[in-house]
């Protein structure tokens, strides 16, 4: 049987492509088993240190597989297909030690949206749209809000979860949802960018500082500081940390970082 998902690895870096044009990419059982494996594969691969997610054809992913999801109904399962694997996909990308940058090949809609609020970075085309369509169709964006809530403040996201409103590429930058927005023909060069970048970090700091973002906000200030001092003192005094200073010093590559990036 055809794969769905796709994965290529080549200078650390990981390309998981979601390959199901004809219905655009939707969130169906097999394109959702497929990912899963995919992605425990490059997390389990020593070799990869950057992630990058995105999707064949012209929209990235339209959300959950409507068909899918009329059948099952019909033949009176308790469980819609789409909580099958979905959850523990988002979880594997929020948790992922290694950065996952989000490649939007073009549109995403409803769940769609999910998977690039659970990715570290989010880049996509200018003429790329996007829209939490749920609510037209009488359903609600319930698990994708675990990580677009995350990402998207709490007012903006009540906008589009209500109304389910088309909005642009520029919008979804301004609230957070995606990085960068950049003229089509720029895409992969910027994704490039970063995953450059990122390869240059090392990969202990890199997941520890994944964490350090998003949980630091939710402690005081005082206890944030005892915190970070103690953090700051065990990097500085670990194998990675001595490596990554004495490559400084002697201004040569860090062990980790790939040859060429």
């Amino acid at each position: 049987m055809t794969r769905l998902v796709h994965l290529e690895v080549e200078g650390g870096v990981a390309t998981i492509t979601l390959d199901s044009p004809h219905n655009r990419n939707a969130l169906s059982v097999r394109l959702l088993g497929d990912l899963e494996e995919r992605l425990n594969a490059a997390l389990g691969d020593a070799g990869v240190r950057v992630i990058v997610l995105t999707g064949a054809g012209p929209v990235f992913c339209s959300g959950a597989d409507l068909k899918e999801q009329r059948v099952a109904r019909r033949q009176g399962e308790a469980e819609a297909p789409v909580t099958a694997s979905f959850p523990e996909i988002l979880s594997l990308i929020w948790e992922s030690p290694k950065p996952v940058v989000c490649r939007l090949n073009g549109t995403a809609r409803a769940g769609g949206l999910g998977l690039v609020a659970a990715c570290d970075f989010a880049v996509a085309p200018e003429e790329a749209s996007f829209a939490f369509s749920e609510v037209r169709l009488g359903v609600v964006p319930a698990m994708i809000a675990v990580p677009v809530l995350r990402r998207v403040s709490a007012r903006a996201a009540g906008e589009f979860f209500l109304t389910g409103e088309v909005f642009d590429a520029a919008r979804a930058v301004e609230i957070g949802l995606l990085t960068r927005a950049v003229p089509a023909s720029a895409l992969d060069e910027t994704v490039a960018h970063y995953t450059g970048m990122l390869l240059r970090g090392g990969p202990e700091a890199l997941a520890i500082t994944k964490r350090l973002v998003r949980e630091l906000p939710a402690l005081s200030f005082d206890d944030g500081l005892q915190e970070m001092a103690r953090l700051s003192a065990e990097r500085f005094t670990s194998e990675e940390g001595q490596e990554g200073i004495r490559a400084f010093m002697e201004k040569r590559p860090a062990s980790w970082i790939p040859p060429m990036a």
